[in-house]
């Protein structure tokens, strides 16, 4: 099992955003065809997260909104959508302590997780 996550410094997820950067795109394109040529019968669980601001059902929806984009991004790439799931979980798993710019920033990501 393999993951990646979009919450380094190049690919992270303004405020309020879901939008993938043009380094979140270059990632999982690369992340794409390393699965393609490794395992076609992987399933990835695309976990949307948010940091604190806000309240829970918009920061609910917000992640949902990130993971879709991944989703539809990596199903343009050829990975095959029944093979993908998504899930929010908003700000309910940080990384990072919200108290922070920097811990915000680290909490606003999406995690591709590669299932065998």
């Amino acid at each position: 099992m393999f993951s990646l996550v979009l919450s380094d410094d190049a690919v992270k997820f303004p405020v309020n955003r879901h939008e993938l950067s043009k380094e979140a795109q270059a990632k999982l394109m690369e992340f794409a065809e390393k699965l393609k040529g490794e395992n076609k019968n992987v399933y990835l669980e695309i976990q949307g997260h948010t940091d604190s601001s806000g309240d829970k059902e918009y920061n609910y929806k917000l992640g949902e909104e990130r993971a879709e984009a991944v989703r539809r991004f990596l199903s343009k790439e050829g990975i095959a959508l029944n093979r993908m799931s998504t899930i929010s979980y908003g700000e309910d798993e940080p990384v990072s302590k919200n108290t922070s710019r920097k811990g915000r920033a680290q909490n606003r990501r999406v995690v591709v997780v590669v299932l065998a």
